[in-house]
């Protein structure tokens, strides 16, 4: 299974992405490993995420989101059930 995910960095900003492996993402981030941008907001807290077949709908839906306004964003996570 692929993920199109959003995390909600220290700073209170998001932070888009995707991976085959949500959990060790998430870690990865919070370890320092993860994004350049999501290394100095650290901790981050994964706030909604979808899931893909193949890698390739994953990373179209992660280029859509990432060009969203953080209104969308917010909206988009409102519609769908946010992670618990």
């Amino acid at each position: 299974m692929n993920y199109t995910y959003i995390l909600e960095c220290r700073d209170g900003t998001y932070y888009t992405g995707w991976t085959n492996n949500l959990e060790k993402r998430l870690k990865d981030h919070n370890d320092g490993k993860g994004a350049k941008y999501t290394k100095a907001r650290r901790p981050v807290v994964l706030i909604y995420h979808e899931m893909f077949e193949t890698k390739e709908e994953a990373m179209r839906r992660e280029y859509v989101i990432k060009h969203m306004t953080r209104k969308e964003k917010e909206e988009l996570m409102n519609y769908k059930t946010p992670v618990e």
